[in-house]
């Protein structure tokens, strides 16, 4: 088509003294953008229509819109590229998921079985080596519990205590279990450190807030407190375990049959109780998980909840018979139930945390698993209720 405003045309006798290389005359006297002799093509002319070939043609180029050439002129030729093959993304991302998946699988056993065999040395040592262990442990928690309160998923409704009020939690929490050992009991050390957290607090620049103390609080009693009881549970009970027939072959260098001691059955035990819940609720969810649980946890089912529990048991009766106690089933079961319950709920109150922080894992200090808050969260309640079962249920607990 024309354009609207063309004020000049071309006639027949022009078109026939046209020189070899083209004039073009310009055509638009708007102040529209000028037309370049390159860049018009006179194709409104009936004898231009009328040729079987145009003298003259576009060649699209990549540097100027439109370049006039003329008939028989050489066109430069673009480079042959080849057509990229699209793959569809989900068969593109298929081998690096894989790959991940497997790599994380890897790294998960690997560093499980390092990590289940170190903690075996550790509980069967026992004394200050069990202790300084578990004072490393609960001051990388601590770190990782004040860490998540910070996060912006939970700082978005509430304030958190200031930084130098969490690095001292920390470093109380990891002179708990210290404490207890060569002190005996951990009540007045409680009471003092939650006084001394509550004056910081009340002492601080700017305006205290509720939540900086109940986040502290909580902190001191999850991460410092709690753990504190695997300490009364395997080093307090020292009472000998005078059934246990491996008590009679242990070296004599190694402490013989009075290293044997309630305390080091009862720790191996829960240890082993919860290890089985956590696997067995796995698979059993893996293979016929479909109930959610609760929403705290989605991945989590009744149906993996239900085979862990059995797994629980069956592991806390089974070590009961190799260990020969306690020697009542009935024991054996409740405490079985206990280290369950204990485990459950554990994880789903660090669940609970890592959902409002918007995060997925606590830490990531140990590859595959995660930070030390995401392997230990089972083991939080369960040294308590194992301590006070045993100290409550089973008065003549040697036996």
């Amino acid at each position: 088509m024309a354009h609207p405003r063309l004020t000049n045309s071309l006639s027949s006798s022009s078109l026939r003294n046209l020189n070899p290389k083209p004039r073009l005359i310009p055509l638009c006297t708007c102040s529209c953008r000028p037309f370049s002799s390159q860049s018009l093509i006179l194709h409104s002319h009936p004898l231009f229509l009328a040729r079987p070939k145009p003298l003259l043609r576009f060649a699209r180029r990549t540097g100027p819109p439109l370049v006039l050439a003329a008939v028989g002129q050489a066109e430069p030729e673009l480079p042959q590229t080849s057509t990229p093959t699209v793959i569809p993304e989900d068969e593109e991302d298929l081998p690096s998921k894989s790959q991940l998946q497997g790599s994380q699988l890897r790294n998960r056993v690997v560093f499980g079985l390092g990590i289940g065999i170190s903690v075996g040395g550790i509980v069967l040592t026992g004394g200050w080596v069990f202790v300084v262990a578990l004072a490393a442990a609960v001051f990388t928690g601590a770190r990782e519990y004040f860490e998540l309160v910070r996060s912006r998923g939970i700082t978005a409704g509430m304030t958190p205590p200031p930084r130098y009020v969490s690095r001292v939690c920390s470093v109380i929490c990891a002179l708990m279990p210290l404490f207890v050992m060569y002190r005996g009991h951990i009540d007045v050390s409680v009471t003092s450190a939650a006084f001394v957290l509550a004056t910081a607090l009340l002492l601080q620049r700017g305006s205290p807030r509720f939540a900086q103390l109940s986040s502290a609080i909580f902190g001191l009693f999850y991460c410092g407190y709690l753990p504190s009881f695997w300490v009364k549970l395997r080093c307090s009970l020292a009472a000998p375990a005078l059934n246990t027939k491996i008590g009679a072959t242990w070296p004599i260098l190694l402490g013989g049959q009075a290293h044997w001691t309630v305390g080091l059955v009862v720790t191996l035990i829960t240890i082993s109780s919860v290890i089985a819940a956590d696997t067995f609720a796995f698979l059993g969810g893996k293979a016929f998980g479909r109930t959610p649980l609760t929403s705290v946890s989605p991945k989590k089912t009744w149906e993996g909840t239900i085979i862990g529990f059995c797994g629980c048991i069956i592991t806390s009766v089974v070590l009961s018979k190799i260990f020969s106690w306690p020697i009542p089933l009935s024991s054996a079961i409740g405490l079985g139930v206990l280290n369950f319950l204990g485990s459950v709920f554990g994880d789903l109150t660090e669940s609970m945390i890592k959902r409002d922080a918007g995060v997925k894992d606590s830490g990531t200090l140990i590859p595959g698993h995660g930070g030390v808050l995401d392997r230990a969260d089972s083991y939080l309640f369960t040294g308590a209720l194992a301590y006070n079962f045993v100290k409550t249920f089973l008065p003549v607990y040697g036996v």
